[in-house]
């Protein structure tokens, strides 16, 4: 066979089985589930977290469930009741990516100082719950509908729910966001979400191995139709799920994020026509904004749950 034959042939297989091996490996390197650590990262006593910390590991909890008779697919959170058992406040906060329910006990705290009873689910593939690929939220809000209905009968129908997620979490509350959600859900917040998968994980492509969209993202959105189910391609993203949102929406977002840039925030809140505000946080890098400033931080979430959730406006 001549060479040029031979060249034909060739190279484009060789391109084909480059762009199969490149995108398998990326694939395993951004969903596969981090393995988790038998002892958790200490946090020190000069960090903001350090108080919420010390109170979750303390606190009593109650660990609930979805889908307990189906280990493939068993899914925790935990539950914190508020102090005053008579309140209707409650929040459903998600955590981040490579994450798990701990690591939001900072938030946690700021929302069960205000009397809320606290859901914090592992999600999907991350801590103790099943999986072995992580679905960036893809898959987790359809679990979030099911976390808010057993909120609704552990408080009964006048119950007052917010969701809250920071990074990941904040991207799976605004894909919750386009649902069709119970009465009784009446604000979200998100901090630092992303826009869609796609965008993020094109953006981290670039950043973190110059790698272009093409070819390998379709490639590793087929990897995921077979392994989760689920094209990245024809999926639901936070920007379709918020053009169908109805409920108020609170964007916060570091102004120095490069992790999942600043501008997907703005993208976000232009996106839905409900009501809205938007806070960029300076100095702030990916999921920092708390730390960054506390109070401020803790204000600006009070004074906006303060014109959403009824019960809010019983604050002393």
């Amino acid at each position: 066979m001549k060479l040029k034959k031979v060249l034909q042939i060739g190279a484009p297989l060789a391109f084909s089985t480059g762009t199969a091996v490149v995108s398998a490996i990326l694939y395993q390197y951004a969903f596969k589930r981090a393995d988790v650590p038998a002892q958790p990262p200490r946090i020190t006593a000069d960090s903001p977290y350090y108080v919420g910390d010390q109170w979750y590991q303390q606190v009593a909890k109650e660990k609930w469930q979805l889908n307990p008779s189906d280990p493939e697919q068993q899914i925790q959170g935990f539950y914190i009741p508020a102090k005053d058992p008579d309140s209707k406040k409650a929040v459903i906060i998600s955590h981040g990516y490579k994450g798990e329910a701990r690591n939001m006990a900072g938030s946690a705290k700021l929302f069960w100082d205000d009397d809320y009873h606290i859901l914090m689910p592992d999600n999907r593939s991350h801590g103790g719950s099943a999986g072995k690929y992580i679905n960036f939220g893809l898959l987790d809000r359809l679990d979030y509908l099911d976390w808010i209905n057993k909120m609704i009968a552990r408080l009964g129908p006048d119950c007052e729910i917010v969701l809250y997620g920071i990074s990941m979490g904040g991207a799976t509350v605004m894909m919750v966001s386009g649902e069709e959600l119970p009465s009784q859900v009446k604000a979200i917040i998100e901090d630092c979400g992303y826009s869609s998968v796609t965008e993020e994980l094109t953006y981290q492509m670039r950043a973190q191995f110059h790698l272009p969209k093409w070819p390998f993202l379709p490639v590793v959105s087929g990897i995921n139709r077979i392994t989760l189910g689920i094209s990245l391609n024809d999926s639901v993203s936070s920007i379709s799920q918020l053009h169908k949102n109805t409920r108020p929406i609170f964007f916060i977002h570091g102004a120095e994020d490069t992790y999942v840039p600043t501008y997907m925030c703005i993208d976000c809140f232009n996106a839905t026509d409900a009501p809205k505000d938007m806070w960029i946080v300076p100095h702030a890098t990916h999921a920092s904004s708390y730390a960054t400033d506390p109070g401020e931080y803790t204000r600006r979430v009070q004074r906006f749950l303060a014109k959403y959730v009824p019960a809010e406006k019983e604050r002393d």
